[in-house]
């Protein structure tokens, strides 16, 4: 069996599918399956079950692919690694982060990491949803929130804060709140996530925190809607700094307790870097690692 075959079986089975590999490929999945089937033939074991919804691996199979892993990665590895002496990073580097974060923070720097990096080419998904990493074939993802779990290799990017922001009309019709506990008489905007939807904390220079409870008419599943609806004078809303300072630099949003910090769950939370665990780390994913630590301020939090 030569490298090539064997890095097939790591892929598909951390993918856990031969369609999704195909995708990967740009081939077809049967033209996938009769390859997985006649190297079974030659290894003479089956080294996948197969069923109509999944692949999995057989005890035969999770054995040799255990062995075989480590090889193939190092292969990769030494690889990756004259290419990037002989061209630089080059290859697909498949990122995911949220919608707002990446129309908002991610994507208006990636003018600059082509021009740095030009034979890396990018896959970007923009989703709300948290991705398996290795099921979804991901390389880089930048998750918002306090630190991660699993499997995974974490590290922060930068720290995010909150502000309760409302537009100049709002607070020309409605008056502005003078106090955190004012908010919970208020027609809030609501961002629509467990945590985020019924209290809103506050913590005051001196240390005391407050629990708001809020309530609103709307209820909104997108942080971008949400900006958009506080812009239009809708009401209060909960945002996330890297998405509304602009707005309150320029007098379109007003932070409405500046002086206070602001949270729903906690008040430590953060841009991460996520990783899947490997043996190595592919040039691409760092030469993506390395520009957005010197791309994306690191914020100070209030």
């Amino acid at each position: 069996m030569d490298t090539q075959q064997a890095r097939l079986l790591v892929e598909i089975a951390r993918r856990g599918s031969f369609a999704a590999v195909a995708r990967d490929r740009g081939s077809d999945p049967s033209g996938i399956s009769r390859t997985v089937a006649a190297m079974e033939a030659e290894l003479g074991f089956r080294v996948f079950h197969r069923t109509t919804r999944q692949v999995r691996l057989t005890e035969a199979g999770d054995l040799y692919l255990r062995r075989i892993e480590a090889a193939a990665d190092a292969f990769d590895q030494a690889r990756d690694e004259a290419l990037t002496v002989s061209a630089g990073p080059v290859g697909t580097l498949r990122m995911t982060t949220t919608v707002a974060y990446g129309q908002t923070v991610l994507a208006p720097l990636l003018p600059r990491f082509r021009a740095a990096y030009p034979k890396v080419d990018l896959d970007l998904v923009f989703t709300d949803a948290n991705l398996d990493l290795v099921a979804d074939g991901i390389d880089l993802a930048l998750r918002l929130g306090t630190r991660v779990a699993g499997d995974v290799v974490a590290a922060k990017l930068a720290d995010t804060a909150y502000r309760v922001c409302a537009s100049p009309d709002y607070l020309a019709r409605e008056g502005r709140p003078e106090r955190p506990e004012d908010l919970a008489e208020r027609d809030c905007l609501r961002f629509a996530l467990p945590g985020f939807r019924a209290r809103w904390l506050f913590q005051d220079p001196a240390g005391g925190t407050v629990d708001v409870p809020v309530k609103g008419s709307i209820q909104v599943s997108g942080a971008l809607a949400l900006r958009t609806l506080a812009l239009a004078g809708m009401g209060p809303s909960l945002l996330a700094d890297w998405l509304v300072d602009g707005d309150i630099a320029n007098g379109r949003l007003v932070d409405l307790f500046p002086h206070h910090r602001v949270a729903a769950t906690s008040f430590e939370t953060a841009v991460w870097l996520i990783y899947p665990s490997r043996a190595y780390l592919p040039q691409k994913v760092r030469a993506m690692i390395d520009f957005l630590r010197g791309a994306v301020p690191r914020r100070t939090v209030d």
